[in-house]
């Protein structure tokens, strides 16, 4: 992944214990077979359908990277793509990931601060949509504060302070049982020192900058709440809370930290199939149109106002390509690594993107 922001496969800082649903016997050892498909006296226990099914997987990632190569070859993103000398102001609201922002001038300045080319993945594109709302609203700058939810080894708290913000980062107690998949997949922050970037800021800055406390995005801690904050922010987490309910409940209770004026940004799973079904509960839910909208209302009758949200599913080619999971260490892959476009990835069925929701605190 292209930067520190968490991916959907784990389960979640804020979720507690009681939400992953109770594996029935049957569930669970489904669930041990995927994770050994090969076994020490048997072998290769897959089926034959199995195995052709991790093959059409494959081959889907396969014609996927040829797209994505040729875009890359046309200069229209990757390592050839040209880079402005500064950001571009595009007026961004709440949006949806989409392929012409990968190409943008706007999203090209914020993969070079990144330290990475402008490729087609949408945990890049949170990261810099992140960054963009924060830039055009002023907020980096010196003398600004900003508090970051379930942050993992995120580069973006060094980013903010290398422009003199003053950052709180936050991440889940690292002896809490919800942390553990974090922690073994790389994605859990236990220390301001997992944050430290020496490419983008001086250490004797980063320490006077950047700090770290535990806070569970499920209950808040008072001290948090204070209004003390010009900006909030969360990549890839709201949806790891447990329900589609408990990631709202965050948005509302984060905006407790700020001071009025100040901006709320979130990344979040979204279901483009916004008339269809969706992933209520679990470690990983997806959020729709309508769950947004309701969110919106909600903001609004505490007198905060969240800009409307474009989710317009883009023209581009690559905006019509839907990522599959990624295959099983056992099943391959069968011919060399692979790098498909990851704007779109289907989640139990769903065609999902990310989405960026922009929220100003009122007065309150």
């Amino acid at each position: 992944m292209p930067s520190g922001g968490r991916s959907s496969a784990s389960s979640a800082s804020g979720s507690t214990a009681e939400a992953a649903p109770r594996l029935n016997p049957l569930r669970a050892l489904a669930r041990w077979r995927r994770r050994h498909r090969i076994l020490p006296l048997l072998g290769d226990t897959r089926l034959r359908g199995e195995r052709e099914a991790g093959l059409l997987r494959w081959s889907v990632k396969v014609l996927g990277a040829e797209m994505a190569q040729r875009h890359y070859a046309a200069g229209l993103a990757g390592p050839g793509a040209p880079v402005p000398a500064g950001p571009t102001h595009l007026g961004l609201a709440s949006r949806t990931c989409r392929q012409a922002d990968i190409e943008h001038d706007w999203l090209r300045h914020w993969a070079r601060v990144l330290g990475t080319p402008p490729v087609y993945h949408r945990k890049l594109w949170e990261d810099a949509f992140v960054l963009q709302a924060a830039w055009e609203a002023g907020m980096l700058s010196p003398g600004r504060r900003a508090l970051g939810f379930a942050v993992g080894r995120e580069a973006l708290p060094a980013i903010l302070a290398a422009h003199g913000v003053e950052v709180v980062a936050t991440d889940l107690d690292a002896g809490d049982a919800r942390a553990r998949d974090w922690i073994e997949t790389g994605q859990h922050g236990q220390a301001a020192e997992a944050l430290y970037r020496p490419e983008v800021l001086s250490r004797a800055a980063f320490d006077r900058l950047v700090s770290f406390r535990p806070a569970d995005m499920a209950r808040l801690p008072e001290s948090l709440r204070q209004r003390g904050f010009d900006l909030v922010w969360s990549v890839c987490a709201m949806e790891h809370l447990g329900s589609l309910e408990r990631g709202l409940d965050f948005i509302l209770a984060a905006m407790r930290c700020l001071k009025p004026g100040g901006l709320a940004l979130h990344t979040t799973e979204f279901n483009l199939d916004g008339a269809g079904g969706t992933v209520r509960r679990g470690s990983t839910v997806l959020y729709q149109r309508r769950h947004l909208e309701g969110l919106a209302a909600r903001l609004a009758a505490e007198g905060h106002r969240m800009l409307p949200l474009d989710d317009n599913q883009g023209a581009g080619m690559l905006d019509r390509f839907i990522d599959l999971a990624p295959l099983l260490e056992a099943e391959g892959p069968p011919l060399g690594p692979l790098f498909p476009p990851h704007l779109r990835l289907s989640v139990q069925g769903y065609p999902v993107t990310s989405a960026g929701i922009l929220i100003v605190s009122g007065a309150g």
